[in-house]
């Protein structure tokens, strides 16, 4: 009867059921909270006083809907689109499809990876670059599930195992220090070591997500695509200048202020000043941007106040304890409830991040006590917070692919992105986790 548990299963069976995954994260928290013996006036407090920890991603997801928008009037994105047509040629044989579907991946895979280390920006490239490029893979029918696994690979895989940007503070910041505010002293050569195999585990999934889940041709309806698309203009070079400038600048103010709202905001005023958005028009730019991302800001608002009231029932502190208390002695078996417990907690708070810090206090004690390596417990301990992650309904690995992909409503978020990455990734993750906490 854990309130984490129930929650958290409650959560993804009403998801699955296609309830909106708002509804479902507020009604899964009410039930927690109640669970968990809190009164539903607790139980409701306590979720809208996390509500505010979702606001600034929320308002980030906004400016960047607005700033993707007018990126796209640009006329920009367009070029970038005929460039990709141009690469298809009017033959279109089958060898050539399938060059330039895999150049296409390529680039997005590479585009998503540097986007955790070199250029720092997280999933903020995601709004922009996919919706422009919906029409060439729906032209090539190229299945859209297969771009959001290869989206959260490089959102995920990455900061597992470079440590560098973001994959700098998971692994030093808060792997490495947790282990170390619990006994187990490493070094920063161990971590992407110990980290190889569970990421194995996903490179494995990507391909069978390439080469046999997805690799079939996917119908979509071309007019539905056409109708998202912001009305066609004249390219021209001036406001490809202008975009060039506020791109350029967003990304220098993101970079300096660690601000996705300021770097937005900023490159939205130059496309606005630039003529790019006429000011009789900016209204409605800004509102179209706001709708196309609105869905996403809720849903992070609402994962927030789930987080929240978890927190407030202390259920996964108890149910790390709990587990931790009946596995004395049981390496193996131990491993593996560990990972699932992981799982569960990551799928619910929606960030890895956040988990390594509250398994590491009871798992690492644990992992001594039943004699696991130093690199078996970097192993476990980094692959039970990541775990879910690629394939939590709240988790912005999962939340930003969707806000590309759906750009036109084609794109399911549960069963198109949050299902395929969680069979292609978490389960692998699982399998080759345990593996690596067991030969290292």
């Amino acid at each position: 009867m854990n309130p984490v548990v129930i929650a958290v299963c409650l959560m993804l069976l009403l998801s699955l059921l296609r309830i909106n995954v708002v509804i479902s994260l507020t009604l899964s928290a009410l039930v927690g909270g109640l669970v968990g013996g809190l009164s539903v006036t607790d139980t409701l407090n306590a979720f809208t006083e996390g509500l505010g920890g979702g606001a600034t991603i929320a308002l980030s997801y906004a400016m960047l809907g607005a700033f993707a928008v007018a990126i796209s009037r640009s006329g920009i994105t367009d070029l970038l689109a005929h460039s990709v047509i141009r690469q298809l040629g009017g033959d279109a044989t089958a060898g050539r499809l399938l060059w330039v579907k895999s150049l296409l991946l390529m680039a997005i895979l590479g585009v998503s990876i540097s986007s955790q280390n070199l250029i720092p920006v997280h999933i903020a490239f995601i709004p922009i670059l996919i919706p422009p490029l919906l029409h060439v893979m729906a032209q090539m029918k190229l299945d859209r599930r297969l771009v959001a696994c290869v989206l959260t690979f490089g959102l995920t895989a990455t900061y597992m195992i470079l440590p560098v940007g973001f994959g700098g503070i998971f692994l030093n910041t808060i792997l490495a220090a947790n282990l170390a505010s619990n006994g187990v002293q490493v070094q920063g050569a161990q971590l992407p070591l110990a980290m190889a195999i569970p990421v194995g585990g996903m490179v494995l999934g990507l391909l069978c997500a390439i080469f046999i889940s997805y690799r079939k041709p996917r119908e979509y309806d071309l007019a539905r695509i056409l109708a998202a698309e912001p009305e066609k203009l004249h390219v021209k070079r001036g406001h490809v200048l202008v975009a060039l400038l506020a791109i350029f600048t967003a990304l220098g103010l993101q970079l300096y202020t660690d601000s996705i709202i300021l770097g937005a905001m900023v490159g939205f005023i130059i496309f606005t000043l630039g003529g790019v958005v006429p000011f009789k028009q900016s209204q409605d730019t800004f509102t179209q941007g706001v709708k196309m991302m609105s869905l996403i800001g809720f849903i992070m608002v609402a994962a927030a106040g789930f987080s929240a009231v978890m927190n407030a029932t202390h259920g996964v502190e108890s149910l790390v304890q709990a587990v931790a208390g009946s596995l004395d002695g049981h390496k193996g078996l131990a491993a593996f409830v560990m990972l699932l417990v992981g799982l569960l907690i990551t799928m619910g708070i929606g960030s890895s991040f956040s988990t390594v810090p509250i398994i590491a206090t009871i798992y690492v004690p644990l992992c001594l006590q039943l004699g696991f390596s130093p690199l078996a417990t970097i192993a476990l301990i980094g692959t039970a917070g990541a775990l879910g992650d690629a394939g939590s309904p709240a988790s912005d690995s999962t939340l930003g692919p969707t806000a590309g992909l759906n750009a036109d409503g084609q794109h399911d978020h549960i069963w198109d992105t949050v299902v395929p990455t969680f069979i292609h990734y978490n389960i692998p993750l699982l399998a080759f986790g345990w593996i690596a906490s067991m030969v290292l």
